[in-house]
This record gives C-alpha cells, sequence and structure tokens, in this order.
C-alpha cells in the first residue's frame, strides 16, 4: 500500500512539473543568487531585505496565508507568503505546484510572527528545483538502517544529527592535518594501484590494467611508499588515505576505510605515544568533548593512558605466559590446556598467526578503557624493529579502546638484511596459503639497502576514531558510502 501510494504521489508531482513548465517558467534554473545561509537571514535585523533559498521541509496552507520552513547546511527558517503581498495569482500557483522537498529561493524582509518565530515575508519566490520523490519521513520516517546506508542521502534529510556526524568527522581531519603541518610535516599522496602490496597483513583485491595486460592490487597500506620517502630524506611525511582490504564486514571493519600514516626520522615509538595523547587533546578540545567521556553507554578515561607489555596482558587475561609458550607447538598446547574458543590451531605453523588470533579473538575484545599495549613478539609484525635488550620483542604500541584497535605504531625495520629475512618467512606464509601474509617487494629493500634513518611510523584508523568520538556503534554510521551488498 505505502508502495502505492508513492507511486501515486510520483504521478501527481510528474503533473504539476508539466502544468509549471506550460505556464513558462523553468522548474530547474541554473542558478540562483543566495545572498544569505538561512541562519544567516534568521540573524538579521527585523525589516532587513533578504535573499535566500533551501530546501521546503514542511507547508501549511491556512486560507490566505502559507507557513512553509525551508533547510540547508546551515539550519531552518520559516518563511511566510500570502495573497497581500505576492497577489492572487503567484499565491495560487503556490499552493498548487509545491510540495514538501522542492528547492525554493524566496526574497522579502525579515519579521517576527505573532507567535514569536522570527521568518521571512516573502515578496517573490522561485523554484529552483523540482522534488519528484517525497521525502522520507512522509512514508516510513526513515528508520530502516539498510536504507539509510544505502540511500545516504535521504538519512541526511531525515536525520539533522546524522548531519553533524560527518561535520565532526570533517573537524577531527582538519584538526589532524593542522597539527602535522604545524609539527612541520609534508604531505604526501601513494599509489592506490600497486604492482606489489604490503605494509600490513591483509588480503588484498586485486584487478587488471588492461592497457598492460598485468595484474594489479589495490593498496592494503602507504606504509612501504612512504618509507621509501624518508630514504629519500623526506624526514616527516604524512598521508591521509584510503586503503583496501578483503577481509570480513563487521561494526569495525568495512572493506574501504580511512587511515592517518606518518612516519618521522630520527624519532621512537614512545615519542610516538606523547603525540598521541597531545593530538588527542586537540581534537577533543575541538569537539567540546572532555578526557573522560561516554562511548556506547561505557564510561571512558583519557587521562593518563596506561601503558601495558603485550605478554603481561595476554598472561593476565588468558593465564598464558608467552615467554614460556614461545613457539607454535607450545602456544598450541597452551590454548588447549586454557580451552579457549574461536582459535584455529589446525591453520598452519607461524606462532605470530596464532598469536594474532589469540589477542583478537580473546583478549582485545575485553579492554574497554584506553590503554597502550607495548612491546609485542617479533612474529606479530614483520616491518617493526627489534627491542635492543630483548629481541624477541618489537618497539612497537597500540591504542585500544572499546574492544577495537585505534592506532598501530613502531620503530620501523632499517635494518635492510633483518628486513629480507622476515619478508622472505612472509612470502613462505603466503605460499603455504596465508592470504594476509605480504610478497616480497624487492624495490623496498632495495631502498633500505640505501640507507634509513632511525625512524618511527604511525597509523590512525579515522573511521574508528570518528565512531569514538562520535558515539556511533558502528563503522557504517561514519562512512557516508559504507559498502553494501549489492541490491538483487
Amino acid at each position: 500500500m505505502a508502495e502505492k501510494s508513492i507511486i501515486d504521489e510520483y504521478q501527481a508531482r510528474l503533473d504539476k512539473l508539466e502544468n509549471i513548465k506550460k505556464s513558462g517558467a523553468n522548474p530547474f534554473p541554473n542558478q540562483f543568487e543566495k545572498k544569505q545561509t538561512l541562519v544567516e537571514a534568521k540573524n538579521q535585523k527585523q525589516g532587513a531585505k533578504i535573499k535566500t533559498a533551501g530546501r521546503v521541509m514542511s507547508i501549511r496552507v491556512m486560507g490566505k496565508i502559507v507557513f512553509c520552513h525551508l533547510e540547508d547546511s546551515s539550519g531552518q527558517l520559516q518563511i511566510v507568503l500570502n495573497t497581500q503581498e505576492l497577489g492572487q495569482k503567484d499565491f495560487d500557483f503556490f499552493t498548487a505546484h509545491f510540495d514538501v522537498g522542492d528547492f525554493l529561493g524566496v526574497a522579502g524582509e525579515i519579521f517576527t510572527t505573532k507567535k514569536g518565530e522570527i521568518s521571512v515575508l516573502v515578496k517573490k519566490y522561485q523554484l529552483l528545483a523540482k522534488a519528484l520523490l517525497p521525502l522520507p519521513e512522509k512514508w516510513h520516517g526513515l528508520q530502516d538502517k539498510e536504507i539509510r546506508y544505502r540511500q545516504r542521502y535521504l538519512d541526511l534529510i531525515a536525520n539533522r544529527e546524522v548531519k553533524q556526524v560527518f561535520v565532526q568527522r570533517s573537524q577531527i581531519i582538519d584538526v589532524i592535518r593542522k597539527y602535522l603541518k604545524e609539527e612541520q610535516f609534508i604531505e604526501v599522496e601513494t599509489p592506490n594501484l600497486q604492482a606489489i602490496y604490503g605494509g600490513a597483513s591483509a588480503t588484498p583485491f586485486k584487478t587488471h590494467l588492461n592497457a598492460l595486460d598485468i595484474d594489479l592490487y589495490l593498496s592494503i597500506s602507504p606504509e612501504l611508499y612512504l618509507k621509501r620517502l624518508i630514504v629519500g630524506g623526506l624526514d616527516k611525511v604524512f598521508t591521509i588515505s584510503k586503503n583496501f582490504r578483503n577481509e570480513g564486514i563487521d561494526k569495525f571493519h568495512n572493506p574501504e576505510f580511512t587511515m592517518l600514516e606518518f612516519y618521522l626520522a630520527y624519532a621512537n615509538y614512545e615519542k610516538l605515544m606523547t603525540i598521541t595523547e597531545e593530538l588527542l587533546k586537540k581534537i577533543f578540545k575541538a569537539l567540546g568533548l572532555k578526557d573522560t567521556f561516554t562511548y556506547q553507554g561505557q564510561n571512558l578515561n583519557f587521562k593518563n593512558i596506561p601503558r601495558i607489555r603485550f605478554a603481561d596482558l595476554i598472561k593476565e587475561k588468558t593465564g598464558i605466559d608467552i615467554s614460556v609458550a614461545n613457539d607454535f607447538e607450545k602456544l598450541s598446547r597452551a590454548i588447549k590446556s586454557q580451552k579457549l574458543k574461536d582459535i584455529d590451531i589446525s591453520g598452519g605453523s607461524h606462532y605470530g598467526v596464532l598469536l594474532d588470533q589469540l589477542y583478537k579473538r580473546v583478549v582485545r575484545p575485553g579492554i574497554i578503557q584506553p590503554v597502550f599495549l607495548t612491546h609485542y613478539p617479533v612474529e606479530m609484525i614483520a616491518l617493526a624493529k627489534r627491542n635492543e635488550d630483548n629481541p624477541r620483542l618489537i618497539n612497537t604500541f597500540q591504542l585500544i579502546v572499546a574492544g577495537a584497535e585505534m592506532v598501530k605504531a613502531y620503530d620501523e625495520l632499517n635494518d635492510p638484511l633483518d628486513q629480507e629475512e622476515r619478508l622472505k618467512e612472509q612470502v613462505q606464509l603466503l605460499n603455504r596459503g596465508d592470504s594476509e601474509a605480504m610478497p616480497m617487494d624487492e624495490d623496498f629493500i632495495t631502498a633500505l639497502k640505501h640507507g634509513m634513518p632511525p625512524t618511527a611510523g604511525y597509523g590512525l584508523g579515522i573511521d574508528r576514531l570518528v565512531m569514538l568520538l562520535t558515539d556511533q556503534p558502528s563503522i557504517r554510521d561514519v562512512i557516508l558510502f559504507p559498502f553494501m551488498r549489492p541490491e538483487k
């Protein structure tokens, strides 16, 4: 029944469109000189001359007077049309042909109604675009998440709070960019189409370049290119880029997502923890947040973020001492003895892969309060530098909040021979069927052989940070156009 009413209204609006054209009016003019936003118009003094425009969100006809609300990106403003100002012909034309959803330009003056609402008394109006379909709230309110994600334009029209999420997303990115540029970082771009992918443990998307008849991959990370720039003498570089990973879709994962990555020569991971704290304070201030706030009903405290070693946390949460369970067989036995579920110990013989499963499936989901998790085993990140005091560990940290990784950072491996051996190990894993292992990038190794200074590298998930700071339950709520299964 609802579908039929939409079809009927569509036809009714088509009929109105045809009548508008017959009258000689253009229902889709090329331009309109909008002199004030709606909020700017609303803030003018009484009697001020106004020329503004927006989408019609409501129409109330009361005899010889019509009250409408217009909306633009700044907000809403009431307009008033009557026969005295417009004449009967133009007034009747409006009531006969205009609908909620139409874009309308008006010229008039500011006044206050008897009910105290600041409004525009319309002297002239112009149709700027005829809406042929009704706005969502007229038929089902647009509460359906599936439709909201698929038709984000309707979501933005129907739910003003959604607009605010994406305004705040833009503010967060602006703060990050401003902070790094004030610290003399250079913003750069790296290729999304790559002959050899790398920089993360992830399954890539594969495509084909017809011009050269070669297979290519979508970037899973800009890391190896940014480190080439450090080799080339750019000591402070960053990019805010799209990454593409052929992995599961859930509340923290979308196949296409946005990352900040930066690389700082002559620094180490501890410096990056300080930068993280400084950057978060600036973002909180820009959004009007304190360092304690609520996310999805959970109180989070960012004051003095604690630092915990990876091995200590694993032991605390699972009872497994990974300094003892320090290879695949020992860790497998420890997992069995603790009767831990959802961990596949049959899929391979790589210690780092099994440890990663243990961490991500058993430990990380329970980390709610912000924590810097440090000193991972060397087997877990093939591109990170070993700890000088204990070469079984790497100088790394992750910022974990509400069960999700927000930041990953580490001292970059600049020993080309060690890096070459660790990438060879990755190739062996790849050949054994591990789709998340990295291939050998010979040119990257060649770059390192020309010398790279001590460097700290940093990755921050923009989407997850926006989720956290705008209190959104899913990554789809902070990506304007999240990936959706195609409709039949």
